[in-house]
């Protein structure tokens, strides 16, 4: 394993203060490094506060600021953050309108979640479960929350900007979700730092189809096809779970795992793009780049998230945080 460590022990807490040092226009650590929060707040907003796992990087961390989040708990690398965690950060951002968690459907992090709601006054939740590879999981009860968490985020950070309520918030968060999937493929495993080797074995001619962002498996292990071949599949199987609703406007997403260099992921897009679009999708918004990762492992997923009028507003609505920028 060649990583650029110090110790594998204070791998998160070091990285954590060399982000918020970096953009300390924007962010603030939180005691005893339990969250990122926005530097400023703003009185009166509901706060939204997300988290989970270390290795996703930019997700959650990266999207805290103006138009976004208000603060992410980072747990350790594939390990849900701690309740008390979730409760600190409402603690320190809550400015009386109540706080709503965004939570990726991992039982870790839905448990803990959780029971943190359950211990603090006027907090609601949405839990995203946008990937149509599996039912169930290694790690979740139903489907997982992967990349389209983001869209969530987003859409729900720039409402939440414009003062919209919690319970309306939640209501746009649940509706955003429902109209959001995603599917991901990975070529090659990644390495948990204190593990110290592959998560997975796979051979140089495979590729693991429907893969979750920690390495978990997912549909099949199957040889490695060429882009069109593999984007055709990713996008019929997202048509297929949206039904008649995978029709006008919408947002694609192409995201990388980490490992994945951007002329593949534009690529990538290029194939999705002309599949969703000869299906009767009109892509009206796009993202590409690695926002919600799996350490160093090498591939991709493609998010496909139908949009009305309400939803592209906000998604083109000002933001301002580390890792998505625009409109300001």
């Amino acid at each position: 394993m060649k990583k650029f460590l110090n110790s594998v022990d204070t791998v998160l807490t070091e990285s954590l203060d060399g982000f918020v040092a970096a953009h300390a226009d924007i962010l603030a650590l939180g005691e005893e490094h339990k969250f990122v929060r926005r530097k400023l707040l703003k009185s009166g907003k509901v706060a939204l506060i997300s988290g989970g796992g270390s290795g996703h990087e930019p997700l959650h961390g990266g999207f805290v600021g103006h138009g976004m989040l208000d603060a992410a708990c980072p747990g350790q690398v594939f390990t849900s953050p701690t309740p008390d965690q979730m409760m600190a950060a409402v603690e320190a951002v809550n400015t009386g309108a109540g706080c709503l968690f965004i939570v990726k459907n991992y039982e870790g992090d839905v448990m803990n979640f959780d029971m943190a709601a359950e211990m603090t006054e006027g907090v609601m939740q949405i839990v995203t479960n946008d990937d149509v590879a599996v039912e169930n999981s290694s790690y979740t009860t139903g489907r997982r929350g992967v990349a389209g968490t983001l869209v969530v985020e987003k859409i729900v950070g720039a409402a939440a900007e414009q003062g919209m309520a919690l319970e309306p918030l939640k209501a746009l968060g649940e509706r955003v979700n429902g109209a959001t999937r995603s599917m991901g493929v990975a070529l090659t495993s990644c390495t948990v730092p204190a593990a110290g080797k592959p998560t997975f074995d796979i051979g140089d001619g495979e590729m693991e189809f429907g893969v979750g962002i920690h390495g978990e498996p997912g549909r099949r292990r199957d040889t490695l096809k060429s882009a069109d071949a593999i984007v055709e599949e990713i996008c019929t199987a997202i048509l297929g779970d949206l039904g008649d609703s995978a029709k006008g406007r919408a947002l694609l997403f192409v995201n990388g795992f980490g490992g994945t260099p951007l002329m593949e992921l534009y690529l990538m897009y290029n194939s999705a793009r002309k599949t969703f679009e000869k299906h009767g999708v009109t892509v009206t918004r796009s993202l590409v780049g690695s926002y919600v990762t799996s350490l160093d492992m090498a591939g991709c997923s493609i998010t496909l998230s139908m949009f009305d009028d309400e939803t592209a507003a906000f998604w083109d609505a000002p933001v301002h945080t580390a890792a998505l920028r625009w409109g300001m």
